[in-house]
């Protein structure tokens, strides 16, 4: 491909090289330096200048780290004349800080959109924000894609007569819905509250989920208090089986070994927009890296990118 340019940054490296290989065009270093004050400086070692520059970095752990690495990588770019320069997020943590829920309280999401745009971010490719009020956040144009159909193509190989997609809550019912289009089954959901960010309560479960083999869709999984609140419900309900499914498989502190170890969960199913787990009998990793690079190659000839996202 002429005229692009796409570097990596520390958070994922391995998806990136993925992507570069659907490219087919490199994946250009980045030299990152650490002074002896803890004061980052980056580096992108190759030619930007009136190039279409693509910089990947998922902001996962350590979020803060990876967060100033793509602001200094945006501002390097910019600063070596780059034509346009497009972030591409695979996972976005602040995007839960979406809303002012309590007095006082930050809202991150459209804090660090801000400091991307402020560092020189033409345009943002995410994948799955947390709620859709994010893409709005951002002053540049905004490429959201999902993963639904990548886990949709994998659970149409299974038998789907008798089960039905569960949402763990009202917030994620939209989401389900369509996923539940996709494979052709019903959908229900979890009505949810919560009170910290491991501590959820489910009252009850909206929908017809008794003798079902069930499908739990979310967003992103990462200490599993929700699952395991909603897998309490549904074992009350007499659910037959439980296939779990996410885009963002983050499973901190143990929790795929915690949900894996439930005798109700078939298999946890999860994309590669963050670095995988640990492996388990039970966890299947998808890759997300062919949709991420088409839309890549669409936004560099200028083609429709929504077309991805037709019925297969």
């Amino acid at each position: 491909m002429r005229d692009i340019t796409v570097f990596s940054g520390s958070a994922h490296p391995g998806l990136a090289e993925e992507i570069c290989a659907h490219l087919g065009t490199p994946l250009h270093p980045v030299k990152v330096d650490r002074f002896a004050n803890d004061v980052i400086e980056v580096q992108l070692q190759a030619n930007c200048r009136e190039r279409d520059v693509f910089l990947i970095q998922p902001l996962v752990p350590p979020t803060q780290e990876n967060l100033v690495e793509l602001l200094l990588m945006l501002d390097a770019a910019r600063g070596a004349s780059a034509a346009r320069t497009t972030v591409v997020l695979p996972h976005y943590a602040y995007a839960r800080s979406d809303k002012k829920d309590a007095p006082r309280i930050s809202i991150g999401g459209r804090l660090v959109a801000d400091l991307m745009v402020a560092a020189g971010a033409s345009r943002v490719l995410a994948m799955t924000l947390h709620s859709p009020q994010v893409h709005g956040f951002f002053s540049v144009p905004v490429d959201h894609l999902h993963a639904l159909r990548e886990l949709a193509a994998h659970f149409n190989r299974y038998d789907l007569s008798n089960t039905v997609v569960v949402s763990p809550d009202l917030g994620n019912a939209k989401e389900a819905a369509h996923f539940a289009r996709l494979l052709g089954t019903g959908v229900a959901m979890g009505a949810k509250q919560r009170f910290a960010d491991d501590r959820v309560v489910i009252s009850s479960v909206i929908g017809d989920v008794a003798g079902k083999d069930v499908i739990i869709l979310d967003d992103e999984i990462a200490k599993g208090s929700t699952v395991i609140e909603l897998l309490d419900r549904l074992r009350e309900l007499g659910v037959r089986s439980v296939r779990i499914a996410c885009t963002h498989g983050l499973f901190a502190d143990g929790a795929v070994e915690r949900l894996g170890a439930l005798p109700e969960v078939e298999e946890i199913v999860c994309t590669n927009t963050v670095p995988s787990p640990k492996p388990s009998d039970k966890l299947t990793v998808l890759s997300i890296a062919p949709a991420l690079a088409e839309a890549m190659r669409r936004i560099h000839y200028g083609e429709s990118v929504s077309a991805l996202f037709a019925t297969p």
